[in-house]
């Protein structure tokens, strides 16, 4: 949400800021970042996903004299990043792998003769000394440091090559350098601003709060029919399935296809080419759904993704939180669901059992602590979340399942501790079955075999029955409460006592249990937050704010159409924005947002004044897109029909 402008506002910044990119405000925090790094201070700046932070670089550089690099770890991304800038009129290039020799020797040229303006490379070639060495004699005058995170090993996607970063500060002593991340906990922000020297720098916190996504968590029962009813409740809404394994992904993607939805699968083992053309199609508009690994999404600067859906347990909730932060960057409600069950919890840790660094695996069973603390938890999602980032949300926040009352709670800390005491008792050596067993008083052999009828904890949970015991231990499992012993085939052999789960049964600690109520949102409250929010709930707010932005950032000069047919011209206008970006070689988010579409929709412009006021119009885009937008909004009018398609 922007905010308006202040008398302290720069009106050239501004000028600029229409003239160049077709907005009337900067978004909170742009403006403090931009001027800032105008001024040659060092900055850093935790944005959350979509927050705008693509500004607080390609503004400046717009202005600055000289050569503004940008470091970015995502080779694909690149591309669109550059052309979306050369669209709002900034002499931008990269030079990465994917350029041929002819390619890379014509930017040089044009570095040579200071016809850039700014630079995207990547890491790995930053830490070429040669390569700094040219980035001198192009003049190369200051540095964006984009997914700062990468350089902290505290974070969850390290890379080495980002610690080479530190020559930037005593090879380019005068050249401030901005750091940006949306993902950086107190932790990670202190290694960032000393990995990369960042001298008394200008510390810009943004909320991480993303009022516009509705989380909820489900447990798996049919993990392939799950994914289905709630990717069909969405029909033609982009959105990505992650999925843990290649294979998943890949049957997952199948079995959409079989029903109908365009989708397509994307990890690593795919070779380079193809995994190209399913990220070209996605960006493109042409598939509405990839079902991918954790290795998607990092490339991606699609504004209209409207859903994420974790199909499987992520493994950090600093990834879990960057993930869904790709839907919804447009400011437009979007949903995320996440499914998890006991068998995520036990892959997990067999892969940590295997890791032979003492501190990678505590650091590996930490954040997945913390995951399961997350999905387990009667407490607020929003709440749990921003708290990992060090913020405080109270109250309820009507974007949740839980504040959403999708979800019971209920404080279970009596049978909680019979269950770890029968655990307790037994040795820390047996499974959820047969601790069940012992609870319940069910005489089987091994009971028998082993005594464990002579427990004093034998028939002590005779009052429920097995499948709610054996629930009652996922959710200790997922509270990690009671962790898996790993055997030295790498299986689990048991579960064993935690900390926590001594504090609780010395009294010290409750457990309280989140239920999801069977009612309450259809197939494990997969239904859409923008057709089933309730009133007054964060979601419903979202929407009624975005209404009122759509409202505010254009000319409504004429009456406001119908609601159907006002649909249907922002879909005759993503028809022409598709047509448009492929005749320009650029993704149709590079030439509008679905914001501006809506925008246009509302207010349906007649002329190109009327086309300046729109959100995201600016004089540039004015001179290349006008013409065909105007005629196709003027057409409608006329006949009801989209003449571009």
């Amino acid at each position: 949400m922007q905010r308006g402008a202040n008398s302290k506002t720069d009106p050239t910044l501004l000028k600029t800021l229409k003239s160049s990119f077709g907005f009337t405000a900067f978004r909170p925090n742009q403006e403090q970042i931009i001027t800032a790094f105008l001024a040659g201070r060092d900055v850093f700046a935790a944005l959350p996903t979509g927050g705008g932070k693509s500004l607080c670089y390609q503004f400046p550089a717009l202005i600055r004299p000289g050569l503004t690099v940008v470091v970015s770890p995502l080779i694909a991304l690149m591309k669109d990043q550059v052309d979306a800038a050369r669209e709002n009129g900034l002499a931008a290039a990269y030079l990465n792998s994917s350029l041929n020799p002819d390619a890379a020797r014509e930017v040089r040229a044009q570095l040579s003769a200071g016809a850039i303006k700014l630079l995207y490379v990547s890491p790995e070639r930053l830490a070429a000394p040669e390569f700094r060495a040219a980035l001198r004699s192009y003049g190369a005058g200051a540095f964006a440091v984009d997914e700062a995170h990468c350089v902290s090993e505290w974070g969850h996607e390290f890379r080495p090559d980002y610690r080479t970063l530190l020559n930037l500060r005593t090879e380019f002593p005068q050249a401030p350098i901005a750091a940006f991340t949306a993902t950086a906990t107190q932790e990670v922000q202190r290694d960032i601003v000393t990995q990369l020297g960042l001298h008394d720098p200008v510390v810009v916190r943004a909320s991480f709060d993303r009022p516009e996504l509705l989380y909820r968590v489900a447990r798996k029962h049919s993990p392939a029919e799950q994914v289905l009813q709630f990717v069909c409740e969405r029909p033609g809404d982009p959105g990505i399935v992650y999925r843990s394994t290649r294979k998943s992904s890949e049957q997952t993607a199948e079995i959409l296809r079989r029903h109908g939805v365009s989708a397509l699968a994307y990890h690593a083992g795919l070779d380079d080419e193809l995994r190209n053309r399913v990220q070209e199609a996605f960006v493109r508009d042409e598939v509405q759904v990839v079902v991918a690994t954790i290795a998607f999404g990092m490339g991606i600067d699609k504004s209209n993704v409207r859903w994420i859906l974790h199909g499987d347990l992520p493994r950090s909730l600093e990834g879990y939180y960057q993930e869904t932060g790709r839907a919804g960057r447009d400011g437009e409600p979007a949903d995320a669901l996440l499914l998890w069950g006991p068998q995520d919890i036990a892959i997990i840790r067999r892969h940590i059992a295997h890791m032979t660094v003492e501190a990678e695996r505590a650091g590996a069973e930490k954040r997945l602590r913390e995951v399961l603390a997350y999905v387990g938890s009667g407490v607020c999602r929003r709440q749990l979340l921003l708290a990992h980032f060090n913020e405080e949300h109270s109250g309820n926040c009507g974007g949740c399942d839980v504040c959403n009352g999708e979800v019971d709670t209920e404080d279970l800390t009596v049978p909680a501790q019979k269950l770890l005491s029968a655990a307790a008792r037994t040795g820390e050596v047996f499974g959820a079955h047969h601790l069940v067993d012992v609870v319940t008083g069910a005489v089987t052999e091994r009971v028998l075999e082993r005594g464990h009828d002579k427990l004093p904890t034998f028939g002590v949970g005779s009052d429920h029955d097995r499948s709610w015991w054996l629930s009652l231990a996922q959710d200790l499992e997922a509270a990690a409460y009671l962790t898996r012993r790993i055997g030295t085939n790498g299986r689990p052999a048991g579960l064993q006592l935690s900390p926590q789960a001594r504090r609780l049964m010395r009294g010290n600690e409750r457990f309280v249990s989140a239920r999801r109520r069977p009612s309450a949102a259809g197939a494990d409250g997969a239904l859409s937050a923008a057709r089933h929010a309730p009133a007054g709930s964060q979601v419903a707010r979202t929407e009624q704010h975005s209404a009122e932005r759509l409202a505010n950032a254009g000319a409504a000069a004429a009456p406001t159409l119908h609601r159907a047919d006002q649909a249907a011209l922002f879909q005759c206008l993503r028809s022409v924005r598709k047509r448009v970006a492929a005749e320009r070689g650029v993704p149709p988010y590079v030439v509008f947002s679905d914001k501006s579409l809506k925008v246009m929709a509302m207010n349906r412009p007649s002329t190109p004044a009327a086309f300046l006021r729109c959100h995201g119009v600016g004089e540039r885009k004015l001179e290349s897109y006008g013409a065909h937008f105007l005629a196709a909004i003027q057409s409608f009018l006329a006949s009801g029909e989209c003449a571009e398609r």
